[in-house]
């Protein structure tokens, strides 16, 4: 055991002073339990040499007056070690390795392994929690159903669950991967490391490492959503005003933002020019769609944006992410209407004969009134949504006769 002390130190990279202290605290925990405490016993280690050294110190008392015989020894005892002892005199005595007994022993070697993994895994917690937010490579080692273990170069262990994977993500074992360090915490006395492709900072970091000016910090990204795998925004923004901060980050013919689409699964990234002034932030979030005039409301938060017809479908996106993101963007609630239109009736009010689903399946793409429905192609809604041809027709029907008896 003693001669594993020195392996321990070079496996573990261990420091002398930390490792003498673990050794310590790991015979000091073996005394207590023979001899009910450890208050009087020096222990000297040497772990380059291999050497340890228990000493007892107690007190010479009068043959028959021994009442602890932990702290005090009689003196025929005493004289045993050293024959000109007398009462009151402190005598130091050697224990050996072996007078702690065999399974004293084994404990104590088990105890010691544990103490060394403690340390290693307090330094490995660290290490990580040093790292949360920042860019990380590991190979995958095995794949989960829930998720996909990754090893570092030491061997650390990093978890990439499901949800932190991009939909259209798809790894082979012994592929590196790439990901930002989302969290660590310590489960009992393991580091969890909880690495992610998903979070909007994974997308920040990559454009720190991927585009100069960025990291340089002559271009600044204030903030960034996201829809995985779908569609980005980012705002960005530069002090210098000779700078143009989209520009620079896009690159000639989209030549510099192309590795971060990829990486991303291609996700769609729009970057937009940050401003404090929030009509022109709403405004520039809704691109591609030209906005023709804008109402905000400050105190709820919300924006009402005109559009003319054929720019509706552009500020809303596909799947509505357009618009969604724009709202998560900017921090305002964004409701489109249509120019021209004089009046429209709000789906819900359909509510007695369609069914809530339905109305919900209709809203996750931004449509949420009678026109923006009766506007659309049946097969475009269908790909569009999970709703059924012959549902999107009855539907259509109900609006058709309702909608044009309320406007009669």
């Amino acid at each position: 055991m003693i001669e594993s002390f020195s392996e321990f130190k070079d496996d573990k990279l261990i420091d002398r002073v930390t490792l003498m202290a673990i050794l310590e605290d790991v015979f000091r925990n073996a005394l207590k339990k023979k001899y009910g405490e450890d208050d009087n016993f020096d222990i000297i280690v040497n772990p380059d040499k291999g050497d340890l050294e228990i000493w007892r110190n107690r007190v010479v008392v009068a043959d028959g007056e021994v009442e602890d015989p932990n702290q005090e020894i009689s003196l025929t005892e005493a004289r045993k070690i050293e024959p000109d002892f007398e009462v009151g005199e402190d005598v130091s005595e050697e224990v050996k390795l072996i007078d702690l007994g065999r399974r004293s022993i084994l404990a104590l070697r088990q105890n010691l392994i544990s103490k060394i993994h403690e340390h290693d895994n307090t330094n490995i917690y660290k290490q990580f929690k040093e790292l949360e937010g920042e860019i990380y490579t590991a190979e995958v080692h095995h794949i989960r159903h829930r998720a996909i273990i990754l090893l570092d170069d030491e061997g650390n262990e990093i978890i990439l669950p499901k949800d932190r994977q991009i939909p259209s993500d798809f790894f082979r074992k012994g592929e590196n991967v790439r990901g930002v360090i989302e969290s660590v915490e310590l489960k009992g006395n393991k580091p969890a490391i909880i690495m992610s492709r998903t979070s909007p900072v994974f997308l920040e970091k990559l454009f720190e490492q991927e585009i100069p000016e960025v990291f340089d910090g002559l271009i600044t990204v204030k903030k960034v959503v996201r829809i995985p795998g779908e569609k980005a925004k980012v705002a960005v923004d530069s002090y210098d005003d000779r700078i143009d901060p989209v520009g620079a980050c896009v690159g000639m013919k989209g030549s510099r933002i192309h590795s971060i689409v990829r990486e991303l699964g291609n996700e769609n990234i729009d970057v937009i020019n940050f401003t404090t002034n929030n009509q022109l932030l709403i405004t520039r979030a809704l691109s591609p769609a030209k906005i023709t005039s804008l109402k905000i409301d400050e105190e709820n938060k919300r924006a009402e944006v005109m559009l003319k017809p054929e720019e509706v479908s552009k500020a809303i996106g596909r799947g509505g992410h357009n618009i969604r993101l724009a709202g998560q963007l900017t921090g305002y609630e964004i409701d489109v209407f249509r120019e021209g239109v004089e009046e429209d009736v709000e789906l819900r009010e359909f509510a007695d004969e369609i069914e809530d689903w339905v109305i919900e399946e209709f809203a996750k793409i931004g449509l949420d009134t009678a026109k923006s429905i009766l506007e659309q192609d049946v097969e475009d809604l269908v790909k569009r949504t999970d709703l059924e041809e012959e549902t999107i027709r009855d539907v259509m029907r109900v609006l058709r006769e309702e909608f044009e008896e309320e406007n009669n």
